[in-house]
Parts: structure tokens; sequence; C-alpha cells
């Protein structure tokens, strides 16, 4: 998580993105029908200020999916439409967070799309 935090800085799409609409959440990631997030990034003013295993904090956004759903969404990206319909279909969850408000926000929208991206660049162990 604190590399792809890292990831996330480096990225202007990101970082640079939600800073002008001064961002800030805790966005906890994880697995469909565990209890709690595996991970976290605290996000302030656009930029990731912590990360890593989770453990406890209050999340903004706590996002679900399978491991393999992960996977592929890291290894190939995801597209708008192709959110839309993870999200319809149950595959991306939003435990947290309100994926109706943040898909109609363009400034919200693009960077979250991108974040899938920047995953991808994390070197997964």
């Amino acid at each position: 998580m604190v590399d792809f935090g890292n990831a996330w800085n480096d990225e202007p799409e990101l970082g640079d993105a939600l800073a002008k609409i001064g961002f800030n959440s805790v966005i906890g990631y994880g697995f469909d029908g565990d209890t709690q997030p595996l991970g976290y990034v605290d996000v302030q003013g656009g930029y990731v200020t912590s990360a890593g295993a989770y453990d406890g904090q209050a999340v903004n956004w706590d996002l679900r999916a399978s491991p393999a759903d992960w996977e592929k969404w890291c290894s190939k990206g995801i597209g708008m439409m192709a959110l839309g319909l993870a999200y319809t279909s149950g595959k991306l969850k939003f435990k947290t967070g309100d994926y109706g408000a943040m898909i109609k926000n363009p400034a919200m929208a693009g960077p979250f799309i991108k974040s899938f991206t920047v995953m991808g660049r994390v070197p997964r162990s």
C-alpha cells in the first residue's frame, strides 16, 4: 500500500487532479466477503499522506472485489463503461462511499479510474 501511495503521488492525474478539488478521504481496499479492508490510503489535499495495512481507522470509501477482479483491473486498467458494469453487476462493491456521487463528478471519476492503472504499476507479491 505504501508503494501504491507513492505511485499515486507521482501521478499528476491523481494527486494534482484531486488537489484541485481539495479531496480528503481515507480509502480502504479489500476482498469481497471480508469483514474489514486489507489496506488503506489516507488522501489529504489530493495526495496520499499515509498508507499501509488496515488497522481499524475510519474510512470514507471502502472498496471490495474478488482477488481475481482486483488482479484483472490492476493488470488491464478499467474504463468508465467497465467500471459501471463492475459496479452494477456487484463485482466492485462500495461498502462505504457514494458511487453515484463520485461517478457524476468528472473531477472525481477520472482520478478514480486512473487509480486502477496506478495500482497496476505497483509490483505485487
